[in-house]
């Protein structure tokens, strides 16, 4: 073979690599469909990154009754190697006028994201992706229809993106700021207005002309009255979709838009002569509704589009647009685009904090639920840090901004939920391909049951009247819409849940999960754990030793840290300066002092360093079997203290563990603490399995082992000394605060600590993907009934062009109902 090698071969099948293939997903599409044109070939598959061909073929059989069409291995192969080369010669040189493509640039790869308009259906989608695709440049890039944006990885500017889709005939506008985002807002409900005003314009101007059609009539001034209104319907509010066709068509592309310019186009061309001619049959009240229909679908449509993406709106709605600034001169009001780190904002009673700061001044309570789902106020003094978006309460006081623009916790919110909402799930895959070959597809089919049914003897009218119907009712927008907006309603639910889903892959994941592994502390447990005791071995300075506690845990997050240096607070202790700390992950820490060294931690710590325990261990296990949890210091390679800290486990814990249960999950809790405490925790919540003395790598392991059994397994940890874990588990879910929202270990983060949130969110991610996978069946099911029933002549093209518009709704209004759940 001239072109591709054999690099797997089976009886009935074969693997191929072909350089010319090699990332080029047109000419593997191309490859496909000629390929399957041939009897013997059963199946071929291409897997364009590595320029892969597998082919499943009927080999030449010698047994009586054998396959017809089976050729010998070698005739296929010259027969494939013969078109692959054919493919790769096609390349039609650059045209002396055609711009150059761009060159490949150097430099570090970025995300860009930006709000696309224009796009009508799901074919504009698809043919913006694989444009960009094609780019040098870009690595990767996917476009969401349902949301309209589009994100691509790549070496490229944000103007040379624009630029990009630009030249494809659609606009691009950035989405990077909330200010950006609340003129995108503006711009869509002005669309929703304008196509509100074209349906009502073709209506008006349609209703004549049905009605004077239906009259049957051959009166020469009502077909010259059908002629003027249906071209003031089709060149007034239908002239945008007539012009993407010929945009399209001067590219050699084609949409949605192409095969609706086709139906009524021809219905229209065909009925002129008729205009002057009493006895040649018309078209023009079709042509006239199938405009009329389109341009309503398609207001619903967008109607319902809006509905989808009302959490997100409502997001970006909580910023105020304006803000008070406190300068030497005065107050003075500015919009929120001028204001700047560091910049001193007054806040009123009953307004919505402008940005993200630190009250300096004054105090309130503060309306966190858009961040956290919880209804309750907190309470915000001098120094405490507040998120702009939430409410401020009765109080006043004035904060000073640490972060604006897209740096903000709210951006970051809307970011998160953009990009979760504009991933293409692995089930959307299929629905994809599909629509690649949608339109040449349906074009074709239209063109043969034109020719069929002229071929059959019937009058030219009625032939073309059956072919646009089939050009009418085919409906690739609702495969587009299948997926996307099922994932937009999901995730926005999600949202105002307190539950921030940072990739759609992990909403589809989410619902097959099987088992949950839950860290501890501040997962099971509320994070807030307290010393209930202290034990100073005989002989030790008391004093000293606090002080060394004190100074090394004031270096540490740790939960418990925490509570030991508040416990050494409370108590006036003075911390030793600490001149090298680290911490020891699952362990504690090691710290070292001018006065000695120090070791804070569990009983693995002290086992590691050889440091001799057994003294206390009767008095660790007594209060392990309590639930607390004992915590060793040595000094100086001796014992010299013993605290007992106890953490209380989540009011709503135990029900969040019964609710997971119902749903069929198995549970696991993983912590480094002690086995009897683990066991008190466990039982208290109803955990049904507990590893204990588990490190960061141990839980790690216990992911892994779990997967390898077969399991699919969320995660469930604080996001630092889970994050090993977070990262390797099918889902990972981060308890986090308002601040935390982008956790990178994690999946899902969980805002306010509610691990019911856990079980809500499963139960969210099982009802969207039901709803998509009912969404892909009426999808594929409409087109798979609705196009022989046209073909076949039993669908007038006016109702056909009303199906194709209902159908585009039927699948937003079903991913609506997940907003009523």
């Amino acid at each position: 073979m001239k072109h591709a090698r054999v690099v797997h071969r089976l009886r009935r099948r074969l693997r191929l690599l072909a350089p010319a293939l090699e990332k080029q997903p047109e000419r593997c599409y191309i490859l496909e469909i000629l390929l399957r044109k041939h009897g013997a070939v059963k199946h071929v598959k291409c897997v364009p990154q590595i320029g892969s061909v597998t082919i499943y073929f009927a080999p030449e059989e010698v047994p009586l009754g054998g396959d017809p069409v089976a050729l010998p291995e070698e005739r296929l192969l010259a027969v494939v190697d013969a078109v692959i080369g054919n493919i790769a010669v096609a390349r039609a040189p650059t045209p002396e006028n055609a711009p150059a493509p761009p060159e490949v640039v150097d430099g570090p790869t970025q995300e860009c994201n930006a709000a696309i308009e224009g796009m009508t259906c799901a074919s504009c989608a698809l043919l913006i992706e694989m444009s960009l695709q094609r780019d040098p440049r870009i690595d990767a890039a996917a476009v969401n229809f349902a949301a309209a944006t589009v994100s691509v990885k790549g070496r490229l500017s944000r103007e040379a993106l624009f630029d990009s889709v630009k030249g494809l005939g659609y606009e691009a506008r950035p989405m990077d700021t909330l200010a950006q985002r609340r003129l995108l807002v503006e711009r869509e409900k002005a669309r929703l207005e304008e196509a509100r005003r074209r349906l009502l314009h073709s209506a008006l101007l349609t209703a004549p002309v049905m009605v004077s059609g239906m009259l049957m009539h051959r009166s020469p001034a009502l077909r010259l009255l059908e002629l003027a209104l249906s071209s003031a319907v089709l060149f007034g509010p239908g002239r945008e979709i007539f012009r993407k066709a010929w945009a399209l068509a001067q590219r050699r592309e084609a949409n949605m838009d192409t095969l609706i310019a086709m139906g009524a186009g021809a219905a229209y061309l065909y009925s002129l002569p008729g205009a002057l001619r009493p006895h040649h049959h018309v078209y023009f009240e079709s042509a006239a509704a199938i405009v009329a229909f389109v341009l309503g679908g398609r207001y619903m449509e967008e109607r319902a589009k809006g509905k989808a993406s009302e959490a997100i709106r409502k997001l970006i709605e909580l910023q105020p647009d304006m803000a008070i600034r406190v300068t030497a001169d005065g107050d003075e009001t500015v919009a929120i685009d001028q204001v700047a780190v560091g910049d001193r904002l007054r806040v009123r009673p009953g307004d919505k904090l402008p940005a993200d700061g630190v009250v300096e001044d004054g105090g309130s309570s503060v309306d966190e639920s858009m961040l956290t789902g919880e209804s309750l106020p907190v309470a915000k003094g001098a120094g405490d840090a507040v998120v702009g978006g939430t409410l401020n309460g009765n109080g006043a006081f004035i904060l000073r901004v640490t972060a604006v623009g897209g740096d903000s916790t709210l951006a970051g919110i809307v970011k998160l939920v953009d990009h979760a909402q504009g991933s293409k799930l692995p089930v959307q895959k299929l629905a994809d391909r599909i629509s690649a070959r949608f339109v040449p597809a349906v074009a074709g089919i239209g063109g043969l049951t034109l020719a069929g049914w002229l071929l059959a003897g019937h009058p030219p009218a009625r032939a073309l009247s059956h072919a646009v119907a089939v050009l009418l009712i085919a409906c690739p927008c609702a495969l587009g819409l299948a997926t996307p907006t099922a994932i937009m309603v999901g995730t926005g639910q999600a949202a105002r849940r307190g539950i921030y889903i940072r990739k759609g892959e992990a909403l589809e994941t989410a619902a097959t999960l099987d088992t949950l592994v839950f860290d501890k502390t501040g997962t099971i447990t509320e994070g807030k754990p307290t010393v209930t005791d202290f034990l100073a071995v005989a002989g030790t300075d008391e004093a000293r030793i606090l002080a060394l506690v004190a100074g090394a845990e004031l270096h540490s997050e740790h939960f418990l840290a925490r509570a030991i240096t508040t416990w050494c607070r409370a108590r006036a202790v003075s911390p030793a300066p600490t001149l090298e700390f680290e911490a020891v992950p699952g362990r504690g820490l090691r710290a070292r002092t001018d006065d000695g060294a120090i070791l804070i931690g569990n009983a693995l710590l002290l086992e590691a360093a050889g440091i001799d325990f057994r003294a206390q261990q009767e008095q660790a296990q007594a209060w392990a079997e309590q639930g607390k949890t004992p915590v060793f210091v040595a000094v100086d390679g001796a014992v010299a203290a013993l605290f007992a800290v106890a953490d209380q486990a989540r009011s709503g814990a135990r029900a969040a563990i019964a609710l997971l249960h119902r749903l069929g999950l198995k549970t696991v809790m993983a912590t480094g603490d002690l086995d009897a405490v683990a066991n008190h925790v466990a039982r208290e919540v109803g955990i049904d399995r507990v590893i204990a003395r588990a490190s960061p790598a141990d839980k790690l392991e216990l992911v892994r082992r779990l997967q390898a059994e077969g399991h699919r397994v969320g995660m469930i940890g604080d996001g630092i000394n889970d994050a090993p874990a977070l990262a390797a588990a099918d889902v990972g879910f981060a308890i986090g605060s308002g601040a935390d929202i982008a956790l990178e270990s994690a999946d899902i983060t969980l805002v306010g600590g509610d691990i019911a949130r856990v079980a809500g969110g499963i139960e969210l991610s099982r009802q969207t993907m039901r709803v998509v996978r009912q969404n892909l069946f009426w999808a594929l099911g409409y087109n798979v009934v609705a196009i022989p029933v046209a073909a076949a002549g039993r669908l007038n093209p006016m109702i056909a062009a009303a199906a194709m518009a209902m159908s585009s709704v039927s699948v937003v209004a079903n991913s609506l109902r997940l907003q009523r759940r």
